[in-house]
Order: C-alpha cells, then structure tokens, then sequence
C-alpha cells in the first residue's frame, strides 16, 4: 500500500530556494511523488510513496526546528497517485493575494476548533453558548460538487482569491453566529480565517486540520459526499478511501 500524506506550515522562511533544492533531493532520493510548494510564508505539500520513505521523509523535515512540529494527514492507496515529483518556488502557498492574511507565527492563527467538537456541534445543532453555527466551506465549486458538510454556506467561486468578495453579501447575515471555515486539509480555511477576522469577523473559527482531518478524527458525520483531492484518487470519502485507485489511478497520473 502506498501512504499518502497532505501537510503545511505556515512559517517565516528565509531561504526558499536552497530549502526547496534540499528538499527535492530528500524526496527523489526517497523515491516520493507528489508536489511541495516552498515560499517565504512556509511550505505546503502532497506526497506519495512507500511507508518507510514518507516517513523518514518526514522526520528529516522535524529535524528543522521551524517544522517541528508538522502535522500531516494521511491516507493509503494501492497505487501512487502522482506520476512525477515537482518541487516548486512560490510566492505563496496557497495564493490569496492579500498582504499580510498569512498566519506566520502561532499566535497569529485564528482561533480553531477541533473535529470532534464540530461534530458535536453539528449534532447538537449550536456551538457551546448556544449560538448557530454556520460551515463555511472555502473550496471552489469544482471541490464543493463532490461533497460538503450538510447546511454548509459555500460560495460560487472558482479560485481561493474570489473567496472575499464572494462572501461579502452574506457577512451581515451571519453576525450572529459562529461561522467555522473549512477545507481539504487546513491551509486555505486557516488563511482566510486570519485575513477575515482582520477584516473585523470576530466570530470566524477554522476547522483544525481541514476536511481530512476530520474524516481522519471523527469520519463523516454531518458530512455529505466525498472530500476531492487534487491527484489521481480524486476524491476520498469518509473513511479516506479513494474514489479511483489501482490501475485507474495510475492511468490518470
């Protein structure tokens, strides 16, 4: 089986092209497929191969104090998912175009809440002090098709960067709630999280370690479909199984 693995980090970094060298010779020589993306506000990563590999792969990576403490979500697929390794340079991560919306040290991360207390306020139908909780879902319509949470507030957009101007309608509507941002794995509910509470909504939450965290923690309660994922399995479903594995898998690598 092969282990596939979704992380980031949001974190200062300084020398982006001889990490990103550093870091294309740790994975090909691991024999890793997927893609990483390095740029001054931290790093954000897909990748695939053997368990052992991944792993060490991993370990290397902690072994930099400002990756310590790297969180990354798993799955397993009988096939790799990705036909090649690309390890590239950004100006983001995950681009947003507005300056100063990436949460670069801890303390400036919008405050999160964990899987297993959405679920429970799924279930319960209000957050801890009674108030309605609205999921606001920041993924594009092509990822929303595939599945959301039920009741989710998703917009009509087709890239991360339409996400402000697309919600601005509904900000007056949901004052008096707790909204919680979602999304695949954590980095672009945790972006928009922090830009938006700067832009005065104090009542926004990110969901810890975005949709595969969840299914990862708690399954797919009050979620609806599959989660799409941007390689060859393209979408998982609650149980981190994948919608196209095996010979079709590789096929579309």
């Amino acid at each position: 089986m092969i282990l596939n693995i979704a992380a980031y980090r949001f974190v200062a970094i300084d020398d982006v092209e001889p990490l990103a060298t550093r870091l294309h010779q740790w994975a090909q020589a691991a024999a890793l497929r997927g893609t990483v993306l390095v740029a001054p506000e931290g790093i954000n990563l897909f990748l695939a191969g053997a368990q052992d590999a991944v792993r060490g792969f991993l370990d290397r990576l902690r072994d930099d104090p400002r990756f310590a403490g790297l969180h990354a979500k798993e799955s397993w697929s009988r096939s790799l998912p990705f036909a090649r390794l690309k390890v590239k340079c950004k100006r983001e991560i995950i681009r947003f175009d507005r300056p100063g919306s990436a949460p670069m040290t801890p303390d400036a991360r919008a405050p999160a809440v964990a899987p297993v207390t959405l679920a429970r306020w799924i279930a319960q139908g209000h957050d801890d002090t009674g108030r309605r909780v609205v999921v606001l879902d920041t993924r594009n319509r092509q990822e929303v098709a595939y599945g959301t949470f039920e009741g989710a507030l998703s917009l009509p957009i087709t890239r991360f960067t339409e996400l402000p101007a697309a919600l601005a309608p509904h900000r007056a509507a949901l004052r008096d709630a707790t909204v919680v941002s979602v999304c695949t794995g954590g980095i672009r509910c945790e972006k928009a999280a922090r830009w938006l509470r700067q832009e005065g909504m104090d009542n926004l939450l990110q969901l810890q370690d975005g949709i595969l965290g969840y299914f990862e923690q708690v399954g797919g309660a009050g979620y609806a479909g599959r989660c799409f994922v941007f390689d060859a399995r393209v979408a998982l479903d609650p149980h981190l199984r994948p919608l196209v594995d095996g010979e079709d898998a590789q096929e579309a690598a």
